[in-house]
């Protein structure tokens, strides 16, 4: 991770089709595409690989989640359970939508509490929202299970982790919906673009609508069409899909190479005493876009991850005072802050939320480092920099 390492000729052959023939738009113009449609053709790849039935391809990560709540049905009124350590655009998606956030805590996972999320729940629940951070998967069985018994809707935020899995199954694809990102970071790089996975036609089909303006797609006159609901412009280009068709090509070695370089990390770590690893629900499943690891306190922590930048080792995280990724500097939703007023009972929720309750989310985070596998390293390289890993933080532990 993350893709922008790999631009090459698989890339620059889907862009120049589109080029040549002149149509960004992903819509209409049939007769001059010169048969070129990358984003249906992206669509379909989706589907293909990762074993959904239906994909719609969106402009970001962002718009695949508010397009995700609105063909599920969440709005006003509703509350949508979700992480403290995501990134913003989760509650972004969700205060769109006019539904309200609720933050639970997570756990050595580094996703979703299952204990948290039932203690959550109340009368207005309508979703929960587990996001599979840095390349690993929140703990979908149990989830699956809570969201059963309490009739409430699974929405998957997978944009960090494209290409893992669950017992088997892609995620993305194991919820009611899941949710692709392929801004310039990701696995799988459009430059910026996202996706929207399901089983279900008939949140496919409104998503289809809702993506282009609420337009039915029906008949071959783009300016004759229905707008059977209020819709949005979330759609993809055709230059931004074509990016990403090269790139999905290359996903299994994307895959292959993070877990190799990442194992390399791993094994040097494993001899640090002190040093132990985030539990992932189904090692085999991990994606291997980061190795995160735990120190014994905040304190060892903040030292070893000092000594680590300035020893060269940029790419290491500190996700705890992160200004994008935890509620700890998360201002702009406490204190609801928007350019336009925001719905009074929102507003309400958001201040009678306690912000200071996390500890459980705290005390993991402040013993978190996430180390970036990178894609463009030889084995001696990644090898070379696990041994000055494992030094660097050995000297900051004895």
């Amino acid at each position: 991770m993350p893709g922008f390492e790999i631009f090459g000729k698989e890339e620059r052959k889907e862009v120049n089709d589109v080029l040549d023939s002149g149509i960004l738009m992903r819509y209409g113009f049939d007769h001059m595409r010169n048969g070129h449609w990358k984003a249906k053709e992206l669509e379909d790849a989706v589907q293909n690989i990762f074993g959904a039935k239906y994909a719609q391809l969106t402009s970001s990560g962002t718009t695949a989640l508010s397009t995700a709540m609105a063909v599920m049905g969440v709005g006003a009124g509703d509350e949508v359970i979700m992480p403290t350590f995501t990134f913003v655009a989760s509650f972004e998606a969700i205060i769109t939508a006019g539904a309200t956030p609720v933050l639970v805590d997570i756990d050595e996972t580094l996703c979703l509490d299952p204990k948290a999320v039932e203690a959550a729940i109340t009368p207005n629940t309508k979703m929960v929202m587990p996001v599979h951070m840095c390349g690993s998967m929140a703990q979908l069985d149990a989830l699956q299970d809570i969201c059963k018994r309490h009739n409430l809707l699974l929405l998957e935020d997978a944009c960090q982790a494209i290409g893992g899995s669950f017992n088997g199954q892609k995620l993305g694809t194991i919820g009611d919906g899941g949710t692709f990102s392929f801004d310039f970071v990701k696995t799988i790089t459009c430059g910026e673009g996202g996706a929207f996975l399901t089983n279900n036609e008939e949140y496919y089909r409104n998503a289809d609508h809702y993506t282009d303006h609420g337009h039915d797609h029906v008949g071959s006159d783009r300016g004759a069409e229905t707008h059977p609901f209020l819709g949005y412009n979330f759609r993809i280009s055709e230059l931004h899909a074509a990016v990403g068709l090269g790139q999905i090509k290359k996903l299994d070695w994307i895959l292959e190479t993070q877990r190799k370089n990442n194992a390399i990390i791993k094994g040097a770590l494993s001899q640090v005493e002190g040093v132990t690893f985030r539990r992932i629900p189904d090692p085999e499943g991990d994606n291997a876009s980061f190795l995160s690891f735990f120190l014994p306190t905040e304190e060892l922590t903040r030292k070893a991850h000092k000594e680590l930048l300035a020893n060269g080792l940029g790419g290491n995280f500190y996700w705890y005072d992160n200004n994008w990724h935890y509620i700890k500097k998360w201002d702009h939703l406490k204190n609801a802050t928007s350019l336009f007023p925001l719905n009074p009972g929102l507003v309400s929720a958001i201040e009678a939320m306690d912000f200071d309750s996390f500890k459980q989310s705290d005390e993991v985070m402040g013993r978190t480092i996430s180390s970036l596998i990178n894609l463009s390293w030889t084995e001696e390289q990644a090898q070379e920099r696990a041994e000055k890993m494992a030094v660097t933080i050995k000297s900051v532990l004895s």
